[in-house]
């Protein structure tokens, strides 16, 4: 008979216990424990505000809460964005004459439909991701801020979504109901996605000269196996002969919010990731330690390999591998272009990655300007170490993965200057090159 070291047991025992975790919801476990821990976020501030009587929300006759909340985190109306796919928590409301209109800052996404009964929310929060909140659409004294798990994580956690709690934005063709026709195919979009497979079942407002994507069409055959020409769907600047736009705060779906939207969707998901990752990947760390009688801070190569490979997800998404280029122009309707470039941070030079190209690509520096948000900066050391210190050799066109190619020399130049502005306790790291 064979005898087995009996590290070697534990080690086998240790990591057979670890996969049971992770067959099921791995975040609900230690140390995220996502349903159970509190959250911390823009809307969990506002409520214990609303509770203490410190803050309140004014009720609108025609829009609910919606114009107060707006406000009050500071979420930008030019924002809107308008969907008529019945993909959501209140899909009875939704219809090309009644779309779902979806605004959003860094912070948080809020969700309209007409009549609805709730506002449909999800705050970013440094330690959890997202977090999911329902609003009430009735008047009362102090309104609830109710958080959704179960519900929304049937369809907000998945390989989707980075296989954490997060969002997605897909493109499909639908019917004059909102139905989707799922013969005629749906994906997933982000900032890779070729333009001309954008926004199926979402309406666009803007200017793109000659290049075709899918949205302001529906579909009239329910067995399409593809989807159609869209025509009268390009270059659309007025949706007044779509639906009733008095009926939502802003009459537009601006492209650039759009395509803002898709790569902010994406950069959240990988920062949850990231996060999750590091924090789960540590805690195994010191459960296999305490198992084996090693030192707690013994670091496991399974350990470093977990977060080589959260942060290499994250650095792609953050600084653009893979972007669908731009074939010419783009120019939304809404002013959102303007609003969302006004906030943000500037070197000496004057530069922000807020700063739009919008001809051959988003953003003209393209490194996420997410990299100065809450979420970002609450990622573990470990993390923002290993991110500053990658970021550091792909800056200096030493990487030799390819993934990174497509920055220029000016390129890498801008983004670290831009980059070396940040506290330093942002990117620690970086500035060590």
């Amino acid at each position: 008979m064979t005898r087995v070291p009996i590290a070697t047991l534990l080690v086998a025992i240790t990591f057979t216990a670890l996969s049971v975790a992770v067959a099921g919801d791995e975040f609900e476990q230690e140390p995220i424990r996502y349903s159970e821990s509190e959250p911390s976020n823009c809307i969990s501030e506002l409520q214990k505000q609303l509770l203490q009587g410190t803050a309140t929300l004014e009720f609108d006759d025609r829009f609910g809460y919606l114009p107060n909340l707006l406000e009050t985190l500071r979420v930008p109306v030019s924002s809107q964005v308008l969907v008529y796919s019945k993909t959501s928590l209140q899909l009875s409301r939704i219809s090309p004459r009644t779309p779902r209109a979806i605004y959003f800052n860094d912070d948080v996404y809020i969700g309209y439909c007409q009549s609805g009964d709730v506002l449909e929310i999800s705050a970013v929060d440094p330690a959890l991701g997202t977090v999911f909140y329902t609003l009430d659409q009735q008047s009362v004294e102090k309104p609830q801020f109710v958080r959704q798990t179960d519900n929304c994580l049937l369809c907000h956690s998945s390989s989707r979504t980075e296989g954490v709690p997060g969002h997605l934005a897909r493109s499909l063709l639908v019917d004059s109901r909102g139905v989707p026709i799922y013969s005629a195919g749906s994906r997933t979009v982000d900032q890779t996605t070729p333009i001309a497979e954008r926004w199926g079942g979402w309406y666009v407002t803007g200017t793109h000269g000659d290049q075709r994507h899918m949205g302001n069409l529906i579909g009239r055959d329910s067995r399409a196996r593809s989807m159609p020409e869209n025509p009268d769907g390009l270059n659309v600047v007025d949706l007044t002969d779509r639906f009733d736009v008095s009926s939502y705060p802003s009459p537009h779906s601006d492209l650039v919010a759009l395509m803002v939207l898709e790569h902010q969707l994406l950069v959240h998901n990988r920062i949850t990731k990231a996060n999750y990752a590091t924090r789960q990947a540590l805690h195994y760390q010191q459960v296999l330690n305490k198992e084996l009688g090693e030192p707690p801070g013994n670091r496991l190569e399974s350990v470093t390999r977990r977060i080589q490979s959260a942060g290499e997800d994250l650095l792609a998404a953050m600084l653009f591998s893979g972007e669908a280029s731009l074939a010419g122009p783009l120019r939304g309707t809404s002013g959102f272009a303007n609003d969302f470039a006004a906030v943000g941070q500037r070197d000496s030079a004057g530069r922000s990655l807020r700063d739009f190209d919008l001809t051959r690509r988003i953003f003209r520096h393209p490194c996420s300007y997410l990299v100065e948000s809450a979420a970002f900066r609450a990622l573990p050391p470990e993390m923002r170490d290993y991110l500053g210190t990658r970021l550091g050799v792909i800056l200096a066109g030493e990487d030799t993965s390819g993934k990174f190619d497509h920055l220029s020399a000016n390129d890498r130049a801008a983004i670290r200057e831009i980059l070396m502005s940040l506290e330093p306790e942002v990117l620690p790291t970086l500035s060590q090159r």
